[in-house]
């Protein structure tokens, strides 16, 4: 994997994001914050573990350890607290990942998991997993949300592919 494909893979990740929040700004405050038999709650607790999850994927790149603050759906009332807290994530994701060369995507991280197992990855192995994790979490919200009749339409990768090419 080189950096600009990484790269592009983020701004699919991202522009699926997009389409999950437009989305949820159709439902009302009660139905985001409802759990409903997620994996993690509701939309509001799904879209919290995403943002979580890829902050602490970030964190551990950057600095080789998990956030020390821990973050909870409670802190977000609504969505736009919610995009508050996600918007820097991705601001210092895509700055991270331009900080990158394609030697360092070969690189091996150690990191512990939350539970503090120790564990080993390859960087670029790792990003595509942060994408992945984020493609499971959003085809949840995505069918919550079309269930509530606010549906964010297809975000399968090759659409976004087809939003891009001429």
């Amino acid at each position: 994997m080189r950096v600009s494909e990484a790269a592009e893979l983020f701004d699919y990740n991202y522009w699926a994001n997009e389409r999950i929040t437009v989305a949820t700004a159709k439902i009302s405050a009660a139905d985001f914050v409802r759990s409903s038999g997620l994996s993690y709650g509701g939309v509001r607790g799904t879209l919290t573990h995403l943002i979580a999850a890829e902050r602490g994927w970030l964190t551990r790149f950057k600095a080789g350890s998990n956030p020390e603050k821990p973050l909870s759906e409670e802190q977000f009332p609504d969505l736009k607290s919610l995009l508050a807290c996600w918007q820097p994530v991705e601001a210092s994701m895509r700055s991270y990942l331009k900080g990158l060369t394609d030697r360092d995507l070969d690189r091996v991280l150690e990191y512990r998991s939350l539970s503090g197992k120790q564990f080993k990855g390859v960087l670029w192995k790792l990003l595509v997993h942060v994408v992945n994790h984020g493609t499971q979490h959003r085809a949840e919200a995505a069918d919550r949300l079309t269930a509530l009749g606010a549906s964010p339409g297809d975000i399968d990768y090759v659409v976004y592919q087809r939003t891009k090419t001429p």
